[in-house]
């Protein structure tokens, strides 16, 4: 029987609350306290067995607040009885809160080294937070779509008819449902104001079912919606839905849209976009059994079971019903041949992933490069410490308490980086933004605050990557010999090559983006080293739409109207319009007869476009044979004047090869034969790159109907004016005609520079990448080759002593240091020619493996890298031996 006064050991507790007292209590006092708890719980729990155990947790828990406080005060304070001595090495809590204030105390008394590593470590950081942000939502999130992953985008985009998919609907096997979209921007007018442009899609009335997508508001396209004759209504986006007030009842209201009054039946959620963020406004498109205009895309969704990339057995049977009710006697644009679905995300952005991993992938070597400096500074003031460690030491230290010290120091320089970072993220992430070849997903990017959490953790991972390298300098080095080297100058024993092999590492990865670099300028430049067969400097060019509800002959009017006013404006040399711009993608193209050939001649098409008076002298387009038209070149109301038309030197070699073509005739596509009166230039009507294709041009005038959308341009006098020049070209169309909406104002230099394509943005960055990663390696050049020079300098003393000439000392330090470059610009250079794919996609008369670029960033990395070593050099060949042999 034990006495009341009798203290229970202190494993009668119930295990948990007295395994919770036992982690927070001090361990002098540990067993006395937790004796005396269990004393008072053996007394309850005689009494009420349960509510003793209730007792115990409220002790347990309660107390924990205090003893957590106290515990952190004492490991920050560094205060601790001698009764509360801890094991050997301390706590994690104290020595790591020791460290850090030990690291924080030598980081401000080195703010040199403090500023370089912060800064450093930020600019990859924040580079590298800035494009993820921007590719995060293009290459890892999941489309807004439901059923994103079972659809796929058919073959021949932008080339399909209504007469074939209504022939087609409901029975394209292997899919649930299949609809056609196709650019359908409107103009929308509020009272007397210019009229305004809506960027929108045209579509079948099962593209949200399709997409699996559902408004916010309302409901989305019904069936029957898109039938001739039904009632026009519009699913607005959520961007316009604010712009419009934001309140529920939009629905029902009807907007005035290209002259036509449509219903609003349905508002999509923040958020959605199809098939970009640029569209504000989705349509039913009224279909025509009959309609042969082939400028639509088909998306489906597959049945179920099936999988979008693996549908060759029910294409082959699509294409074999297509055969049977469709005759195509060109085979440009025969749809029975090499049928394929593409995934949908890989069909709306697939196109932008190569830049945007090429972009992230520089911007990783940055960070590498970044991590590589700071590492090879950490060394070094590992290296400088070396004394100082070998006495903590001996007099206890173990290597890994040491280790710890330096992991402490690397995190809070990564902490600093990742806040500093960040901030450069949020500054540089809307041009970068805009300097990304995304298109309208660069316009609608938005910085969200997931950056910061990805700053801090690439900044977290960064640091941990720099103290790899001190840290194995620290396990791998004789710690203790460095006492007895310290009295001869320290560290001289140490052979330097972890600082060596980061130098090499540093070049070789600056050597990836530069040569990079390197190879997209020889591409850039091949690309505009080619002719586009019209002028791209001192033209100013305005896109407009018209309203549908317009006539041709009001469209016609209204175009002749606004080109006079655009040619008296002050400094314009001429102005004119057309249906398309040259070097914005081919498209419209019809039959071709030529007048005299057989009826069974070789069926073909050819580009057309209809122009104005003056369009080819606006865009400096050189007339070979013949003459231009002018403002005879019109239909009476009689119909008597003679139907003209103008060729290029392609359609002349193609159709009438050693033979003049002027006063020839040509038939197919419009409304008779036309007459051949002139021959002009090959223009790059459609991609830069394209070979010469075949086009004919029709005065406007003469054309039965015209196109909705116009582009018109005004030359320059001074091919300088052209920017400025857009803001009054802008005003004098709102003010003559105000029904129109201007779509969008630039200048053909700046068309020309879109036509290069996204290779001339991805340069730029990529320049700019190599540019810093230049700079980076030249800092770790310099640091590593001043750490060189540095630990030999009481030999480098003796020798001079000796008679040894000061230009041979800095001519070695040099060697040592283009020795290192060389061997980097070699890897690099290997490295480069595997990684290259990823730039494929973006050469253009350049092989991957281009020894003018290989050479050209060799000798960037060469010139830097000797420049950086001269610095070290020339202070270790000028130094007094009597100096430094004193301080040794």
């Amino acid at each position: 029987m034990r006495l009341p006064n009798e203290r229970h050991p202190p494993h009668s507790l119930p295990p948990l609350p007295a395994a919770l007292l036992r982690v927070l209590l001090p361990r002098a006092e540990r067993d006395e306290v937790l004796a005396d708890v269990a004393a008072e719980y053996a007394e309850h729990a005689m009494a009420d067995g349960p509510a003793a155990r209730r007792w115990l947790w409220r002790q347990a828990l309660g107390s924990t607040p205090a003893l957590l406080g106290w515990k952190w005060w004492r490991g920050w304070t560094g205060f601790e009885p001698r009764a509360n001595v801890y094991r050997p090495g301390g706590p994690m809590l104290k020595s790591w809160i020791t460290d850090a204030r030990y690291a924080a105390r030598r980081l401000r008394a080195r703010p040199a080294y403090t500023i370089l590593a912060v800064l450093t470590l930020a600019l990859g950081i924040g580079g590298t937070a800035a494009v993820y942000g921007i590719a995060r939502p293009l290459i890892f999130n999941p489309l807004p779509y439901a059923n994103a992953n079972e659809v796929g985008s058919f073959w021949m985009p932008f080339s399909w008819t209504e007469e074939e998919f209504l022939s087609l609907r409901g029975n394209f096997p292997g899919f649930r449902a299949v609809a056609m979209y196709t650019q359908g921007d409107v103009t929308m007018r509020e009272g007397d104001a210019p009229a305004r442009l809506l960027p929108g899609i045209s579509a079948s009335a099962e593209l949200f079912d399709v997409l699996g997508a559902r408004p916010l508001i309302g409901r989305a396209f019904q069936a029957g919606e898109d039938a001739q004759g039904a009632e026009p209504v519009a699913v607005l986006s959520y961007g316009l839905w604010q712009e419009l007030g934001g309140s529920p009842s939009i629905l029902g209201k009807r907007l005035m849209l290209d002259g036509t009054p449509r219903t609003v039946v349905g508002v999509m959620p923040r958020g959605f976009w199809f098939p970009d963020p640029s569209v504000r406004i989705w349509l039913p498109r009224p279909l025509d059994p009959e309609g042969r205009n082939g400028n639509y895309t088909l998306v489906g969704l597959v049945a179920p079971g099936q999988d979008v990339r693996n549908m060759g057995a029910h294409l082959r049977r699509l294409t074999a019903i297509m055969g049977e009710r469709f005759r195509y006697d060109d085979p440009q644009w025969d749809k029975t041949r090499n049928p394929a679905v593409t995934p949908l995300r890989d069909a709306l952005i697939g196109s932008m992933r190569p830049a945007l991993i090429a972009t992230l992938a520089a911007m990783g070597l940055i960070l590498l490069i970044a991590c590589v400096n700071v590492a090879a500074l950490m060394l070094g003031q590992v290296e400088g410490r070396a004394t100082e460690l070998a006495v903590r030491s001996a007099l206890g230290a173990s290597q890994r308490r040491l280790t710890q010290q330096l992991v402490v120091e690397a995190l809070l320089v990564g902490v600093g980086a990742a806040a500093l970072g960040a901030g450069l993220a949020a500054a540089g992430f809307r041009v970068l933004a805009r300097a990304l070849p995304i298109g309208a997903w660069g316009e609608t990017a938005r910085f969200d605050w997931t950056m910061f959490g990805a700053a801090l953790a690439i900044a977290i991972a960064a640091a941990l990557l720099v103290v790899l390298v001190p840290s194995v300098s620290l396990w791998r080095g004789d710690l203790r010999g460095a006492l007895s080297g310290g009295r001869t100058g320290g560290i001289q024993g140490r052979g330097g090559r972890l600082e060596r092999g980061l130098v090499v590492a540093e070049v070789a990865l600056a050597m990836l983006i530069a040569s990079g670099a390197a190879l997209l300028v020889r591409s850039v430049a091949n690309l505009y080293a080619i002719d586009p067969g019209v002028e791209t400097r001192g033209i100013a060019v305005v896109d407009v739409i018209t309203s549908n509800e317009a006539t041709s002959a009001q469209r016609k009017q209204t175009i002749e109207r606004v080109t006079a006013a655009l040619g008296e404006l002050p400094g314009v040399r001429g102005a004119a319009a057309a249906m398309k711009l040259p070097l914005r993608g081919g498209g419209n193209s019809f039959g071709i007869t030529v007048e005299g050939y057989p009826e069974t001649g070789e069926a073909s098409s050819t580009y057309f476009r209809f122009v104005t008076p003056g369009w080819f002298e606006a865009m400096g387009i050189r007339l070979k044979d013949g003459r231009s038209f002018d403002q005879s070149d019109r239909l009476d109301s009689a119909g008597g004047t003679e139907p003209v038309v103008i060729i290029n030197e392609a359609l002349a070699k193609k159709y009438f090869p050693g033979e003049n073509p002027i006063g020839r005739r040509l038939g197919g596509g419009l409304r008779g034969w036309v007459r051949v009166v002139g021959v002009v230039a090959d223009v790059a009507e459609g991609s830069l790159t394209d070979e010469p294709a075949p086009a004919r041009y029709y005065p406007a005038a003469q054309v039965p109907w015209f196109v909705n959308e116009v582009t018109f341009v005004v030359r320059t006098t001074r091919p300088q004016d052209a920017e400025g020049l857009l803001d009054d070209a802008r005003r004098t169309i709102n003010r003559v005609a105000p029904e129109l909406a201007v779509q969008g104002t630039t200048t053909m230099a700046r068309v020309f520079d879109a036509a290069v394509g996204p290779v001339r943005q991805v340069m730029s960055l990529l320049a700019l990448l190599s540019a810093l990663a230049l700079l980076l390696g030249a800092v770790g050049i310099y640091g590593v080759i001043s750490h060189f020079a540095a630990r030999r300098k009481r030999d480098w003393a003796i020798r001079v002593a000796l008679g040894l000439p000061g230009p041979r000392v800095v001519r070695h330090i040099i060697g040592q240091g283009a020795a290192l470059v060389a061997v980097g610009i070699a890897i690099g250079a290997v490295g480069t020619a595997v990684l290259a794919r990823l730039l494929a996609s973006f050469l253009f008369g350049v092989s991957a493996v281009d020894p003018v670029a290989f050479a050209a960033a060799s000798a960037a990395l060469l010139a830097i890298g000797i420049l950086a070593a001269f610095v070290p050099a020339r202070r270790a060949g000028t130094v007094d031996p009597a100096l430094v042999l004193r301080e040794q």
